[in-house]
């Protein structure tokens, strides 16, 4: 038995030694506009890790501008506002989704098709960069799961 006990320790401290996540982004898709030459909007979840980090740029080749926003409301009004940089705080989720955070798309590519997919960099204040793709979808269908 004492060996059995001595392994589940063993094993207990060990795992207690893993390395903490990193930083990284997943879940992300894009929404094409009804209108060919209308903006589309990216979205995903950006997993914070072990310490803060500052997203301050995404971009992709597919499209001519890639801009951060906030979407919100200002009593009756819809507003959208620019973001120069997200806090992602260590060890936590900042989702980007609709009506909330989201890329804004200006000038996709025509051959960008629901089905398809579009590749991001994200690139965060410390100099690191991270290489996502996201699934593309058509403006009237659910967000995928």
């Amino acid at each position: 038995m004492r060996p059995v006990v001595a392994l589940s320790f063993a094993a207990l401290a060990l795992a207690g030694c893993s390395k903490p996540k990193p930083l990284y982004v997943d879940a992300a898709w894009v929404r094409l506009n009804a209108v060919a030459t209308g903006p589309a909007a990216a979205y995903f979840d950006v997993h914070g890790g072990p310490a803060p980090a500052k997203l301050i740029s995404v971009a992709t080749d597919t499209a001519i501008r890639a801009e951060m926003h906030q979407s919100g409301t200002a009593g009756q009004m819809a507003t959208m506002t620019p973001l120069a940089s997200i806090d992602i705080p260590a060890k936590t989720l900042v989702r980007f989704a609709p009506g909330g955070r989201h890329v804004m798309l200006s000038s996709v590519n025509p051959g960008i098709k629901p089905g398809g997919a579009m590749t991001f960099t994200f690139t965060f204040a410390d100099g690191q960069r991270i290489v996502q793709s996201a699934t593309v979808i058509a403006a009237g269908d659910p967000a995928p799961k």
